[in-house]
């Protein structure tokens, strides 16, 4: 169920008021920044494609209606932005993208970025549940309302993925 302070930021910002935009920005950046930079490996791409999730959100705030959460709102257009991110770049092909740092890490950095490589492996339907569930902490349920799929479909998805995960990880080391 969406916060109260959510929905009265969401009419505040509907009615022009540019700290409410503010504080859902502050809110939401962080997750969506993350989301977005999972998808695209790069920290100047991930900022611009986060930018540009606010940037149409808040155009089509018009539209939103408070059915759900305004987080999931801003993941469809995250998902959105990403998708047409990668349709412009169609010619790279994904082994070609810059591989994420790792010298000189603390261990559990070193641990992170080694999963990040292993879930960009993963196929694209999968790597999207992936991202939701384990870096972005969504439940199943969010993450089934979020792609417009079954609960028991999202459940499979991650069900393999923790199989393909464990493989990749396990090959790795």
């Amino acid at each position: 169920m969406e916060s109260t302070s959510d929905f009265l930021l969401v009419h505040r910002a509907r009615a022009g008021d540019e700290e409410a935009c503010e504080r859902l920005v502050r809110k939401y950046y962080p997750s969506i920044y993350q989301y977005c930079l999972l998808h695209i490996y790069d920290t100047y791409e991930a900022e611009d494609l986060t930018q540009e999730v606010f940037v149409r959100a808040f155009a089509s705030l018009e539209r939103y209606r408070e059915y759900g959460k305004v987080k999931n709102y801003l993941y469809t257009i995250a998902g959105n932005v990403v998708k047409n991110y990668y349709k412009k770049k169609k010619d790279i092909p994904l082994e070609e993208l810059p591989e994420a740092e790792s010298e000189n890490r603390v261990d559990t950095v070193g641990i992170r970025l080694d999963i990040e490589q292993a879930v960009r492996k993963l196929p694209e339907e999968l790597r999207e549940v992936a991202i939701l569930s384990f870096f972005q902490e969504l439940k199943q349920r969010e993450i089934a309302g979020l792609l417009q799929i079954k609960l028991s479909l999202v459940k499979y998805r991650i069900g393999r993925a923790k199989e393909l995960l464990i493989k990749e990880l396990e090959v790795e080391e």
